[in-house]
């Protein structure tokens, strides 16, 4: 079986504009005569590979310890389509129709019109992935996110897609159990030459 690694390091990648800056703190070490080696980091939760939870952008939405993990976990289709927006028309016309998860290949630079998100979250997809740092663009940020979070479409963002062929793969993208949070971090990956779940629908 291939493990294919789709996530972004959080302390080497691009930061979202306006977003808080990684602080990465070694807390105590082992060559310096401490007992243990212990770090402490501090990073926005919409920095690297992340999940959004519906809070994001909907208020009293629910957090991200209450996301249905059965979206995060299973087949899905990798597609690359051209930089630039995404519309409901081009979503119609290429878009696969039987896919539960869907993830976007663009080399980060894809995004979502609003009636892009719209005709993904009406069509019964669980999960929508892609490999920008959102699935809006800066100023348009709003309409997609809401058309996706309102219909508890499962949101991955910023995966690092640049050594993945399109076609199905497994999907293992737990997001972190925080509390109250509107993100989480992702560690997400793709499994190749499967076998166990060929067939399946989940």
């Amino acid at each position: 079986m291939q493990i294919i690694d789709i996530s972004r390091d959080i302390t080497r990648c691009d930061i979202y504009p306006g977003d808080p800056d990684v602080k990465f703190d070694i807390v105590s070490n082992i060559a310096n005569g401490d007992s243990c080696n212990l770090s402490a980091i501090y990073t926005g939760l919409h920095n690297g590979t992340h999940a959004d939870a519906p809070l994001h952008f909907i208020d009293g939405g629910d957090s991200i310890e209450k996301a249905d993990l059965s979206a995060f976990i299973g087949e899905c289709h990798v597609i690359e389509v051209p930089v630039g927006p995404i519309s409901g028309e081009y979503v119609n016309k290429y878009f696969p129709t039987d896919a539960k998860r869907i993830i976007i290949k663009s080399a980060g630079r894809a995004w979502f019109m609003q009636s892009g998100a719209e005709e993904v979250a009406f069509s019964g997809v669980k999960l929508i992935g892609t490999d920008a740092n959102s699935v809006g663009t800066h100023g348009a940020q709003t309409g997609p996110h809401v058309a996706f979070l309102r219909e508890n479409v499962a949101v991955l963002e910023n995966l690092d897609l640049c050594g993945v062929k399109p076609g199905k793969y497994f999907l293992l993208a737990q997001p972190l159990k925080i509390g109250g949070a509107e993100a989480a971090p992702v560690r997400a990956v793709l499994l190749a030459d499967f076998i166990f779940w060929s067939g399946s629908k989940a």
